[in-house]
């Protein structure tokens, strides 16, 4: 193998944080509390890439080899290609009250336990070694300087028979970590918080990474690394720029002939004005051009949508059936930011999802517990515009009528159009109106329009020139001399 080589973790989501994986001869500590993945982890590392022949060394010094191999062949590992060396004590270090150490105070080479460690990597010449745990030698150690010194000896010893190394650490106040992780050449750290399980790699000597926490699951499969966007490192080469009309001949008037791909909008207005409607407008007239695309889902459920959409003229359901449309209900405090974000990475990048909804965006903060709104869907934005891929953001604002406003959550910045929608009372009656708030790459129409939605679909009339005051909601008739110059 070359030296410049990276080992896959065995995780596709850690290995992309990683860069491409661990470099070859290193050792690496994996640490965090009990129960947070650390030795699931070690079986990804030990059992990925079985196909290469290389051999494989588990060597455990707490859980015993049986109780390591049932729990690992539940996830589904391939645990009898691996070899494990039993260092943990065993019953009868109990019932006959033995002591031994693992590094005795005589010579290394007279050591029993420590023959039997070189023994086995000498004879198996193992190209991964994973060791569970580091931290049960400082109990064996008659002080720290003893502790460190044999924990140096040990990794330099494996790292010279060509060996790659994992092994973890248990931190607690009273026995902190950080004497492993100064002789380690990465960390990994797995933890529970919150907001769920998580990963972060804080070091990697010699090599790049992506810095932060990243989301991880625990399943009936292992490790699942959800890395967090980072938008100029995930994005590429912008396809060229077209229309994406929305084959309401007004609506596309008032766009200058509509919204172009790669572009972020944001359709904002009161509940139940016809946001969504609008949104699914523009997916119809590009299904028609065969562009696929994927509605999210926060608030409404994907019954109700088909059934509503049906009543309206815009066929869901047969863009569904003939895959052009894909629409996913998101259930509300299950995913995380990231694991979001993972999803719609498959979509644009295996399933080549053109266009992206998320109806809505007050749903989106609601639904992932966490209150940096702003940077996660700037991120989430910045990268599918770099992959070329039109962003529909549907935005709710709290009030009916008066005061008009964009949005009430500060994410109006992110839109290179904005589309608004407005209830209107003439003359007793509850109408509708749309407008063109910002378009970013070409000039639009400054009026507004009354549009109405029936069992027809959407139909939109001529500009409203005969009243002032609709953005407060409490529209009049403008006088005809009014008008006269």
């Amino acid at each position: 193998m070359p030296n410049n080589q990276r080992l896959s973790s065995g995780i596709e989501g850690l290995d992309e944080v990683l860069g491409g994986g661990f470099p070859p001869s290193q050792a690496y500590l994996a640490r965090g509390g009990p129960g947070c993945g650390k030795t699931t982890l070690g079986w990804h590392f030990l059992t990925t890439n079985l196909e290469d022949g290389t051999p494989r060394l588990f060597i455990t010094l707490g859980e015993s080899q049986a109780q390591l191999k049932r729990n690992g062949a539940v996830s589904g590992f391939p645990v009898e290609a691996v070899k494990v060396l039993d260092l943990s004590p065993d019953a009868d270090f109990f019932v006959q009250n033995q002591g031994y150490d693992i590094f005795a105070a005589a010579q290394v080479e007279q050591d029993p336990l420590t023959e039997r460690i070189i023994e086995q990597v000498s004879a198996l010449k193992p190209q991964r070694v994973f060791i569970d745990s580091m931290t049960q030698l400082r109990y064996l150690a008659a002080d720290t300087y003893q502790f460190r010194r044999r924990v140096v000896g040990f990794l330099r010893f494996l790292l010279h028979q060509g060996a790659t190394v994992l092994f973890t650490s248990e931190s607690s106040q009273e026995a902190p970590d950080e004497d492993l992780q100064f002789m380690s050449d990465g960390i990994i750290t797995l933890d529970m918080h919150e907001q769920g399980r998580r990963i972060q790699v804080s070091k990697l000597r010699g090599s790049g990474f992506r810095k932060g926490y990243h989301a991880m699951r625990i399943g009936d499969r292992g490790l699942v690394v959800y890395p967090h966007l980072v938008a100029g490192e995930d994005s590429v080469v912008k396809a060229p720029i077209r229309l994406c009309p929305a084959g309401i001949p007004e609506i596309d008037e008032m766009l200058n002939g509509g919204i172009e791909t790669g572009t972020v909008t944001i359709i904002s207005g009161p509940s139940g004005v016809g946001k969504t409607t609008v949104g699914l407008q523009f997916i119809k007239e590009a299904a028609g051009r065969g562009d696929r695309s994927v509605v999210y889902l926060f608030e409404e459920s994907v019954d109700t949508l088909l059934s509503r959409c049906e009543g309206i003229n815009i066929p869901v359901r047969a863009m569904v059936e003939r895959g052009t449309l894909s629409v996913i209900k998101v259930d509300p405090l299950v995913y995380s930011p990231d694991e979001f974000s993972h999803q719609v990475r498959l979509e644009v990048e295996k399933a080549g999802a053109q266009i992206i909804m998320i109806d809505s965006v007050l749903g989106y903060k609601l639904s992932f517990r966490e209150d940096h709104l702003i940077r996660n869907v700037h991120t989430l934005c910045q990268y599918l515009k770099g992959r070329g891929v039109t962003t529909l953001l549907i935005n709710e604002v709290a009030s009916i009528t008066g005061d008009f406003k964009v949005t009430e959550l500060g994410v109006s910045y992110l839109a290179d159009n904005i589309i608004f929608l407005r209830y209107l009372e003439i003359r007793g009656q509850m109408r509708r109106a749309i407008g063109i708030l910002k378009k970013r790459l070409s000039d639009f129409e400054k009026t507004l329009r009354e549009f109405e939605i029936s069992r027809y679909g959407i139909k939109v009339g001529r500009p409203l020139t005969q009243l002032r005051g609709i953005l407060s909601g409490v529209p009049e008739f403008i006088k005809s001399q009014e008008n006269e110059p």
